[in-house]
């Protein structure tokens, strides 16, 4: 999802770490109950030029995994043509040029059909699997559909839900596949980016699955990250939004149902920014999420990869540093030959068929991009460092 959106949402929405002290369930927040330490090399494991099918391929969407129903391992982050890497685990993946979304650019903002990411997955037997989908609605491409030129200015983002049936050998759409839209369309609010986007990957507690979602907000929504939740995750219509004191809140199709301005989720800190991996250690029952933050005077002594802990999942802790780097939020003239982007979480060892659970190690995947200048070329590579993990003794 384009740089330089990335850079200025962060500057316009200032979604700041002081939402600690008013995001939900918000208590005294304290270090994280976990160290986590860089255990060797970074490595890396797709380059386009070497493991692209074609210039559609570039890293741009935080890792996503499961095992098939043959045990073996189906993975996305790619472009807005989503391809799938196969293979019998994560050292062993090979691309499959076989597209199994395409994104059809339909200039009509109802249709929810312009722009598409693969950025969640959820399944129970390795054959059936449903995806989560970043939609983007770019209404400068399109002739009367924006008073602005500036993409930024026009896009507009909803989760939608789709299905494959054949191991994610090709995903279709639900009549109604819209997971979280903002309660108004693409024409309303133009001038700044709107909707809700980035989900984290699917994770699962006590029967019910959850992902995080990032919005921009709106007059009584505040922007930052709110939390999902549904006990039927493949059924797009069925994911509520914690509201701040109950799993209420569901934001529909206003194009096609009665959308409330009033709906409303509460804020989860101490997220600034996209959630990106959500995982749970084994044994402790501690969950564990990574996400990204651009330095500032307060709360982030330097750009780079933070985590936080959790008992819960409206509780977490202060956030720690994982990896400093400029990251994609960054102006790319300071970044010197290097930024990072989208990062997650995967277990070679995890007991889950969605890799959202750890025991003491695990893979952080992330985007590397080349820069030029004042400019983030072409060049992005898809790289893995592992993470050892001890609980915290201070």
């Amino acid at each position: 999802m384009l740089q330089r959106f990335w850079r200025l949402l962060w500057l316009i929405n200032g979604l700041a770490f002081g939402l600690v002290l008013a995001g939900a369930g918000a208590q005294a927040a304290s270090l994280p109950a976990l160290h986590l330490g860089i255990a060797g090399a970074p490595q890396v494991m797709f380059t386009p030029k070497r493991d692209a099918c074609d210039g559609n391929d570039v890293p741009d969407a935080p890792v996503r995994a499961y095992r098939d129903a043959q045990g073996n391992v189906v993975m996305f982050g790619l472009h807005y043509v989503n391809r799938a890497w196969r293979g019998p685990d994560l050292d062993h993946l090979k691309l499959d040029c076989h597209v199994v979304l395409a994104s059809k650019f339909n200039p009509d903002p109802a249709a929810f059909d312009d722009y598409s990411w693969i950025t969640a997955l959820w399944t129970r037997d390795g054959r059936n699997v449903d995806a989560l989908v970043h939609e983007e609605y770019h209404a400068n491409e399109y002739k009367g559909a924006c008073a602005f030129s500036d993409y930024l200015k026009c896009w507009y983002n909803t989760i939608l839900e789709v299905h494959s049936g054949d191991d994610a050998g090709l995903f279709s759409r639900a009549a109604r596949p819209v997971v979280a839209a903002a309660p108004f369309g693409s024409n309303i609010g133009q001038g700044r980016h709107r909707g809700f986007f980035n989900p984290s990957n699917i994770f699962v507690d006590r029967g019910f699955g959850y992902f995080f979602a990032s919005t921009t907000g709106w007059d009584g929504q505040k922007g930052g990250v709110c939390l999902f939740r549904s006990a039927t995750p493949g059924d797009p219509q069925s994911w509520r939004a914690y509201d701040g004191a109950h799993f209420a809140t569901r934001f529909v199709d206003p194009y096609h149902l009665g959308a409330s301005l009033a709906e409303h989720c509460a804020i989860v800190a101490p997220f600034p920014a996209p959630v990106g991996a959500v995982v749970r250690q084994r044994g402790s029952g501690l969950w564990l999420a990574v996400f990204m933050a651009a330095a500032d005077r307060d709360h982030f002594p330097v750009s780079g990869f933070y985590f936080a802990t959790a008992k819960n999942l409206l509780d977490w802790s202060l956030p720690h540093l994982l990896i400093a780097n400029s990251i994609i939020y960054d102006d790319p003239c300071h970044a010197g030959d290097a930024m990072l982007a989208y990062p997650s979480l995967l277990a070679s060892n995890a007991g889950t068929r969605l890799f959202f659970d750890f025991d003491r190690t695990l893979w952080l995947y992330y985007a590397r991009l080349g820069v030029e200048g004042c400019n983030i070329t072409g060049a992005r590579d898809l790289m893995r460092v592992p993470i050892q993990v001890e609980r915290r003794k201070d």
